[in-house]
């Protein structure tokens, strides 16, 4: 990737979306940097560490569940973060996650991401 095809930050959250909407987990993991670290803002607990843990976590959810759909509520883009607030549907029949995400972009990839979570009725 040269750098004048480098993603934007909200080129990477809105491809990220799109990919995981589209339940894709190779596309989805190609926007995340080899070393992406994805924390709960809450704890502070690190639950993806590197591409691969990515995967791991969020292919078996792509493809458990076929109607997961993240439908973005806002976004605030102020380089290099990207904060989404999104809701969530597909995990459990009925009901919906409200998620804000916070994304650091670098070079075209995700490369740390905090998310914080409330369910919704």
């Amino acid at each position: 990737m040269t750098t004048q095809q480098l993603r934007t930050p909200e080129q990477c959250a809105q491809e990220q979306l799109d990919a995981y909407n589209a339940r894709d987990i190779e596309r989805f993991a190609s926007v995340y940097a080899d070393d992406i670290q994805c924390i709960d803002l809450a704890t502070g607990t690190i639950f993806c560490n590197g591409r691969q843990s990515l995967i791991d976590r969020y292919g078996p959810m792509f493809a458990e569940h076929p109607d997961l759909h993240c439908r973005l509520v806002s976004r605030v883009v102020c380089p290099p973060f990207v904060y989404d607030e999104e809701d969530v549907t597909g995990i459990r029949p009925g009901s919906s996650l409200h998620a804000v995400a916070t994304y650091e972009c670098k070079n075209g990839l995700i490369t740390r991401a905090w998310f914080v979570r409330e369910d919704a009725a």
